[in-house]
């Protein structure tokens, strides 16, 4: 969300960019190409338009940029089209398959977690209408829920396995909106793969989830609560300064708000507290205090609360997330009762500024209800991995005993946040996930 929900999401996406493993679009060579068959293959599927040969990274052997054609309204016969694209990195015919689903754009050409551990392949699937895969003409909001995208998804596995992996074991995964995109792909095509793993997904119930609110009330120690709330306070303190000194910092950087200057200022610090624990980028002694200039404090506010995640080029790029996030995924609002002498509107702060011009929607509460109602009732061999200080574990799956019983796996890293990865727990634990994870794919860890 930015948040995962990463520019946060981008904030979330900047943690997975690397560099290298360039795209060579449309330059095929002994080189690059170590299979024609697999070549043949690809292009020979029915919804593929075009593929192109990337180089080769990581322990691939073969690496490939597809785009399918994917109705932009699954439901009708003769919908219009739109291209998905889709990165394909193979390895081996008898290896497991990691498909990556992307809540957003794809961010790396790298192999992920999963396909590194067990020297998988790996299909990685943009989200429809982020980056590339958007429709011609604008994107139809309307068409931009949850169930459309599974099909998406749903298309790109089945084609994907009957061509190239019809016997491999097949494993979805992603991360924060990713992971969200995982869990509900599962829930509505079950069938299509073996298993699953969830990285630090939220699994909200409400647009504005108030169970982010008790977190934040209560995580960490009573002094880093009042260190970041005195923080929050003292850049209100200084509003006028701080207005100014972001106006002067629009300029510079060419920065524009959709909404009036003096609301986007309150709006990067009530983020604040969310981003910080979200992140754990900073640590509590970094946070500036009353002795601290103005202009230092307004640029590590900006640094932790993300400056993209409110400006106008970042919302943007990110209103396919807000849309989804506020008419069926949820999210968060801001409590901010305990700033609201500062604050220049007497309501609640939401995200409503993000909705596309002339089009918004009511929230459908159900439809993250009946993802859950799949997880706790009928799923089988799905792993859910958390950042206990990561503020989305504030609405992290709670497996029921049914779920529990079917050999459902939930690991909280105590100490993690966002960033959190099976890499980071401690050794005894990181065996004991991956054990469960060889059983699963029925093969072991290279």
């Amino acid at each position: 969300m930015k948040n995962t929900f990463g520019l946060i999401v981008a904030v979330f996406s900047f943690l997975f960019i690397h560099i290298g493993c360039a795209s060579t679009k449309g330059v095929v060579s002994k080189e690059l190409v170590q299979s024609q068959e697999l070549l043949d293959k690809l292009k020979a599927i029915p919804s593929v338009k075009e593929v192109n040969v990337l180089k080769i990274c990581d322990h691939f052997i073969e690496h490939y940029e597809i785009w399918f054609e994917q109705k932009v309204d699954p439901q009708k016969k003769n919908s219009s089209t739109f291209r998905q694209r889709v990165l394909l990195a193979h390895a081996s015919t008898d290896a497991p398959v990691i498909v990556e689903l992307q809540g957003y754009q794809i961010h790396s050409l790298r192999s992920g977690e999963l396909a590194e551990l067990f020297q998988g392949n790996q299909i990685t699937i943009e989200h429809r209408f982020f980056a590339e895969s958007k429709p011609d003409g604008g994107i139809p909001w309307d068409q931009l829920t949850i169930s459309n995208a599974a099909s998406d998804q749903h298309l790109i596995i089945e084609e994907l396995k009957k061509a190239i992996y019809p016997n491999n074991k097949f494993v979805t995964t992603g991360i924060s909106k990713g992971g969200q995109t995982t869990m509900i792909h599962r829930s509505m095509y079950p069938k299509d793969v073996d298993a699953s793993v969830c990285y630090v997904a939220p699994l909200n119930f409400e647009r504005e989830d108030t169970r982010i609110y008790h977190f934040l009330d209560t995580v960490g120690t009573n002094e880093q609560r009042f260190k970041i709330r005195e923080f929050q306070n003292l850049c209100f303190e200084r509003k006028a300064t701080m207005i100014d000194l972001l106006e002067k910092k629009a300029e510079e950087n060419e920065y524009l708000w959709d909404v009036d200057l003096e609301r986007a200022l309150e709006l990067y610090v009530l983020e604040y507290s969310f981003a910080f624990w979200q992140w754990g980028a900073y640590s509590f002694d970094q946070i500036p205090d009353e002795g601290a200039t103005s202009d230092s404090i307004l640029n590590h506010m900006l640094n932790v609360s993300g400056v993209s995640f409110f400006e106008s080029k970042g919302v943007a790029n990110l209103r396919p997330f807000f849309w989804a996030a506020l008419t069926e995924l949820g999210m968060y609002g801001y409590d901010y009762e305990p700033f609201k002498d500062y604050l220049s509107k007497k309501e609640v702060y939401t995200f409503d500024f993000t909705f596309p011009e002339g089009n918004q929607k009511e929230f459908n509460p159900i439809a993250m209800q009946k993802v859950n109602d799949y997880i706790q009732k009928d799923a089988t061999q799905m792993m859910f991995i958390y950042g206990g200080l990561d503020t989305w574990v504030a609405t992290a799956v709670q497996l029921s005993d049914e779920a529990k019983k079917r050999d459902l796996k939930k690991h909280v890293l105590s100490t993690g946040h966002h960033g959190t990865r099976i890499r980071h727990f401690e050794k005894n634990k990181q065996k004991e996930i991956i054990e469960t994870l060889e059983n699963w794919m029925q093969t072991k860890v290279n």
